[in-house]
């Protein structure tokens, strides 16, 4: 949990107010996938279906078995008579047994009702989304603690899960109080005022995924507040009084939250907000917020926000931070820290920060602000022209807090991804290397083998970043080999040619498709014998669902795979899968967190309880020069 900016002796306190919520916090529940968005996860969620389920076309044409349109070309057109060399299918229908192949229907010729004609030959799936192409069965849609979008509710959806674990939103009791204060315009008058800041609460708590119920207004009676206070208590499972907390006779919020729990705090030192309690009744925070609009805005993002986020296990990381240069002098009040609301102007490419109203009534203060400065009460202030740090109320850019990991696929990234907040896509070893030399990663999963020396990865670092320093972090050692379905025991390179065996390939670029294509050019093998060598599948899984699924026969790929799916496995090559990254990445707080979770003893047991691999140089670190 964030600290907040205020006095060391608050922050002590206010820290272990956050510590006594500790066995309220991130309760538990299952809900339908339909009502989960904005929700948090409370464990990962996994396919339970592969998507598609069967082997589905992929656009309105002909499904053709592929070996019966080799000869067709511009000056041989291939008839195809319907039920006997081709049938029709539309898009997402599935393909059935005896074909292999689908030719988009702007492609044919139709000659008659029983003819059609082609003048190129289709190749092995061709057209098809092969089962498991979007979702492979037991794999990760979801890491824990994920907030849920739109997008996930639908590959959810897709994977078969219609129901989830989130963690509870906290419901959070309002208490407007005041004799002065109304709800009907029609009542306003002097000496009364509209009571707004219990619609600004419920908005606040509704844009942290909290559930608001907003009390009626309580007039300054002590034994009433303490009754509705009560019934608050019991009903919710964080309470909010309005008012009421300052020393004046007709503030009793304090004196009853003291006679029915524990004030753990009454006055902080801050502007505005001062007169800010933090209580506690029958294990529930209550707390006690000022009524000038300011001083209520900035103690819910102090000292509610963070409680409502704890209660859901989610982190801030809303919060952003710009470098401004400062218009105007602006001295320390030396009482309390101080929050003032700041005007942003871009001008000349600098960014110009302006001090606006320091009232802690001013609300329209708050809706013209960009930012807010904090002015700490043990300085003497800023003065014109000094680089201040405004944190924005407007934002500017989405910041991206994602460590970035584009390469090679393993499962060990999805290890990693439940520790670490993760953005991930597999595009093979050498896609990895041309991310990192566009800056569009942190890091790139490797495995490259140099078929001249045998050695993995260091000659393409050398060859690709040159004059560059370059940081290689040593991942797992894992057995590539031959996946195959379970009893055909296929143990060599020169078999799945000889025998025409249906094989599924890895995209060009990436490590396992250069191993292969080493070992058939080593073996003289030529690609045209490969029965599926043109069909790609961009990850280990896939491949292996592709031979589960009866696509192909056979691939190749890490030995785990076999384990998961129940296949045949004979190795062909141990390899080195690394982590690859610039000196300048290296030092970046996100990269460094990710060399820690490799040599921790938690991510160590894991990676050894999926088998098959190897940890002995698990997160050493590898400096390479490249002058």
């Amino acid at each position: 949990m964030r600290k907040t900016y205020i006095d060391n002796n608050d922050i002590t306190i206010y820290d272990k107010y956050l510590d006594s919520l500790g066995d309220i916090c991130c309760k538990t529940e299952v809900i339908k996938t339909i009502d989960s968005l904005n929700r948090v996860t409370s464990k990962s969620i996994y396919a339970t279906k592969c998507d598609p389920m069967y082997n589905a076309s992929a656009m309105d044409g002909i499904q053709v078995l592929s070996e019966n349109t080799l000869s067709a070309s511009n000056e041989t057109p291939k008839d195809l008579k319907l039920g006997i060399d081709f049938e029709y299918v539309n898009t997402g229908n599935p393909i059935k047994k005896e074909y292999n192949s689908v030719i988009m229907i702007e492609d044919v010729l139709v000659i008659d009702d029983e003819t059609v004609s082609i003048i190129k030959p289709s190749y092995p799936y061709q057209n098809i989304r092969v089962k498991g192409e979007s979702i492979v069965e037991g794999e990760m849609i979801l890491k824990k603690n994920s907030r849920i979008r739109p997008q996930d509710i639908g590959a959810i959806y897709a994977s078969c899960c219609d129901t989830i674990e989130v963690y509870k939103k906290p419901v959070v009791g309002i208490i407007p109080t005041g004799n002065e204060m109304v709800n009907d315009k029609n009542e306003l008058k002097n000496g009364k005022l509209m009571e707004s800041n219990s619609k600004m609460f419920k908005a606040l708590v509704e844009s942290n995924y909290g559930i608001p119920y907003i009390y009626d207004i309580c007039i300054d009676d002590k034994e009433l507040l303490k009754e509705i206070l009560l019934k608050a208590v019991n009903e919710n499972d964080l309470v909010i009084i309005n008012a009421g907390s300052s020393a004046g006779t007709k503030d009793y919020t304090v004196d009853i939250i003291e006679e029915l729990g524990t004030v753990f705090a009454h006055g902080i030192a801050i502007k505005p907000g001062k007169p800010t309690i933090l209580g506690m009744i029958n294990n529930k925070p209550v707390i006690g917020i000022p009524g000038y609009p300011v001083s209520a805005y900035l103690v819910f993002d102090l000292f509610v926000k963070p409680i409502l986020l704890q209660m859901q296990c989610i982190k801030d990381n809303d919060s952003q931070y710009l470098e401004c240069i400062l218009s105007r002098t602006i001295v320390s009040s030396l009482k309390n820290a101080e929050y003032i609301r700041m005007n942003i102007g871009y001008v000349n490419d600098k960014f110009i920060a302006t001090p606006l109203e320091r009232g802690a009534a001013q609300i329209m203060s708050l809706v013209k602000a960009d930012g807010l400065l904090y002015v700490d009460r043990l300085s003497e202030g800023y003065n014109e022209g000094d680089l201040v740090k405004v944190k924005l109320i407007k934002s500017l850019d989405v910041i991206k807090n994602n460590l970035s990991i584009i390469g090679s696929h393993d499962l060990v990234i999805d290890v990693i991804s439940d520790t670490l907040n993760v953005s991930s896509a597999h595009v093979g070893s050498m896609g990895g290397i041309f991310a990192l030399l566009k800056n569009e990663c942190h890091i790139a999963p490797i495995h490259l083998l140099d078929t001249n020396t045998g050695f993995y990865n260091i000659s393409y670092i050398k060859k690709y970043f040159k004059n560059q320093k370059m940081v290689l972090i040593k991942g797992v050692g894992r057995t590539q080999g031959i996946l195959s379905q379970k009893g055909l025991n296929i143990k060599t390179i020169k078999e799945i040619s000889c025998n025409n065996i249906p094989f599924a390939n890895r995209q060009a670029g990436s490590g396992t498709r250069i191993l292969f294509d080493y070992l058939l050019n080593k073996e003289n093998i030529d690609v045209d014998t490969i029965n599926g060598y043109q069909k790609e599948y961009t990850t280990h899984l896939s491949v292996g669902v592709a031979i589960d699924n009866d696509t192909a026969k056979c691939g190749i790929g890490i030995s785990s795979i076999s384990r998961i799916l129940d296949l045949d496995f004979y190795p062909l090559a141990t390899e080195e899968y690394d982590f690859l990254t610039t000196y300048e990445n290296y030092n970046d707080n996100r990269v460094q967190e990710f060399i820690n979770v490799l040599r921790s003893d938690d991510f160590k047991n894991k990676v050894l309880e999926l088998k098959d691999y190897t940890i002995d140089n698990l997160g050493k670190v590898v400096f390479i020069d490249n002058d």
